[in-house]
């Protein structure tokens, strides 16, 4: 039952996180802006293989800081 749940919880992520990307790249932001946010979505993908409750919560956080129109600055 445990592994169902888990695998529900790694389905919505995964989906999540495809939705996110799209979201980045379609942004009217810098590019720099846009290279940030997308580092910071594959850094949460590398989370999720061994924390996936953790890149649940940093993938809320991020995508309602884009949501608010909070970006990180660009390098």
């Amino acid at each position: 039952m445990e592994r169902d749940s888990q695998l529900e919880l790694y389905q919505a992520v995964a989906a999540r996180l495809k939705e996110a990307h799209t979201r980045v790249r379609e942004l009217q932001v810098p590019e720099g802006v846009r290279m940030t946010l997308s580092r910071k979505l594959l850094a949460i993908t590398a989370v999720a293989k061994h924390d996936l409750a953790g890149a649940a919560r940093r993938l809320d956080r991020l995508m309602k800081d884009v949501d608010e129109g909070r970006f990180p600055e660009g390098d």
